[in-house]
């Protein structure tokens, strides 16, 4: 028989939490920067861990992080010897482990382990502009111009897959950045796109390619199962899944964006942490929280209320190596840096194709 705690009973839960339980003591009460031990990893990241990273943008920032500190991360699909950096990134190389471009939702991750795991035959599509030139459907964007010919698609898009399916294999964590709950399927096949078809390249037909927008289960049956992969190809693996805290750049749920990334954001933290608390094996880094919640007062964002300045970025990068316990500090540089350019906090950011003047 149930009965109902009375005072007399003693001690409730809530007396005996640490202060960092309390919004008043652990937010409220703190400047911003004054906030410690917000990611509680379930295993430090070792020196000599080699991670793998993919999805949206914003792990962008995290790659790049681990190299400034000596951290292991993996390149499975290097540039070709003697591309300038500046070539290279714009062709898709050393900017996520492998040449996939961004990965913004846990439907096109899945599709690409699949593929790479041998679970799916790569598609056949392939996309063709009126000057002859041939695009990869899931990775419009990664080809400047595109390519020649057909078969340097086919041949490109293999050599992707290998280079996913050997990262897997020998990266001790995987780190992917969610991004979108929207995406572009073909109605025929089912196969999802990284951009409407159309943005970047192909054409887009109302008949066939249709907006969704996944719910929780749906992501959530995605990301399960691509995690499935990633231990059957990797049975030590181990999973950090962040949210990126860059908002969506467009809408077509004809919601207005303000409140169609509330949906986004917040379905896709819902699952992160589901999956995160469900198992050991994978880890949930609160980017999001460290830039978009209302403690940040917006400051970490520039002028367009979406891209992340460079103290934001260093913001949430201090954090995450901070809870890696003798985890090196960013180098000192022996003399001032230069000045930077314009673009020299720019991310390889495909969705930024839908805010481009037409």
């Amino acid at each position: 028989m149930c009965r109902a705690m009375t005072i007399a009973d003693g001690r409730h839960p809530y007396d005996t939490l640490p202060d960092d339980a309390f919004w008043r003591l652990a937010v409220a009460a703190k400047s911003p920067f004054e906030l410690n031990a917000i990611w509680r990893p379930k295993a430090p990241l070792r020196r000599d861990a080699m991670v793998a990273t993919a999805g949206s943008c914003f792990a962008q920032h995290i790659s790049r992080a681990l190299k400034r500190r000596g951290f292991g991360w993996l390149d499975t699909e290097p540039a070709p010897f003697g591309m300038p950096p500046d070539v290279a990134e714009s062709f898709g190389y050393g900017v996520f482990s492998f040449r996939t471009g961004n990965i913004y939702s846990a439907a096109l991750l899945r599709q690409w382990l699949d593929w790479a795991a041998g679970d799916a035959a790569p598609s056949d599509e392939l996309w063709r502009d009126d000057d002859g030139r041939w695009f990869d459907p899931f990775r419009p964007a990664i080809q400047p111009g595109g390519f020649s010919d057909a078969d340097d698609v086919r041949a490109a898009r293999a050599t992707t897959l290998r280079a996913i399916r050997r990262g897997v294999s020998s990266a001790d964590v995987f780190l992917f950045t969610l991004g979108l709950t929207e995406c572009w399927q073909d109605a025929g096949t089912g196969e999802v796109f990284p951009l409407c078809p159309g943005v970047a390249a192909g054409r887009y037909d109302a008949q066939r390619h249709i907006l969704r927008n996944f719910g929780f289960e749906r992501i959530r049956d995605d990301l399960q199962a691509a995690i499935a992969v990633l231990k059957r190809l990797n049975p030590s693996i181990r999973l950090i899944l962040t949210v990126s805290p860059v908002p969506l750049i467009a809408t077509v749920t004809g919601e207005h964006a303000l409140v169609a990334n509330t949906y986004t954001k917040s379905t896709l933290r819902a699952v992160a942490g589901e999956l995160a608390a469900g198992d050991p094996a994978v880890d949930y880094f609160p980017s999001y929280e460290m830039v978009a919640t209302a403690p940040m007062r917006g400051m970490f964002y520039n002028p367009n209320m979406r891209t992340i300045t460079p103290a934001g970025v260093a913001f949430v990068m201090e954090a995450f190596f901070a809870e890696q316990g003798a985890a090196p500090a960013e180098p000192t540089p022996s003399a001032p840096p230069p000045p930077a350019s314009p673009t020299a906090n720019d991310l390889a950011c495909e969705e930024e194709l839908l805010d481009a003047p037409q």
